[in-house]
């Protein structure tokens, strides 16, 4: 992974009242803890970048400071940053893939958790999305 792929840019977030209600009404969905994880995949629209677009969010009613909420967003967000590339390398051209991370638990969790955990959680939307494709499987697991 070169140093220019390993960014979050605006292009990757997933925003728009209507796409945000579109995913949230047709997604399948799991649960890998500490998230619940929401995705579609579907052809690339025209007009739009292919790859995968994502959204992050941590309940108000379980942290009340704002400050609580965007430290978890920002330890989610680097770990989707660092390991995005799993997505992006087994994903098939030409189709768009809608991911929403909602934070379950009620407290904080150190970085290397929640870097562990995107890795075990994007490694189950490729086994989800496609079924047939291996290529993920010869990423090696880091302990």
């Amino acid at each position: 992974m070169s140093v220019s792929t390993a960014t979050f840019p605006k292009a990757e977030h997933l925003c728009g009242e209507k796409r945000v209600d579109a995913l949230f009404h047709q997604a399948a969905s799991f649960v890998s803890y500490p998230f619940r994880v929401l995705w579609t995949i579907e052809p690339q629209p025209v007009g739009t970048p292919g790859g995968a677009v994502v959204l992050i969010s941590v309940s108000k009613r379980k942290f009340k400071h704002a400050v609580d909420r965007n430290h978890i967003k920002r330890l989610v967000r680097e770990a989707y940053r660092l390991h995005k590339h799993l997505l992006f390398e087994s994903l098939e051209p030409g189709m768009h893939l809608q991911v929403a991370f909602i934070w379950i638990p009620s407290e904080r969790m150190t970085f290397a958790a929640v870097e562990n955990r995107m890795r075990t959680t994007l490694l189950r939307i490729l086994s989800e999305c496609t079924p047939h494709t291996t290529n993920h499987d010869a990423v090696e697991t880091h302990p």
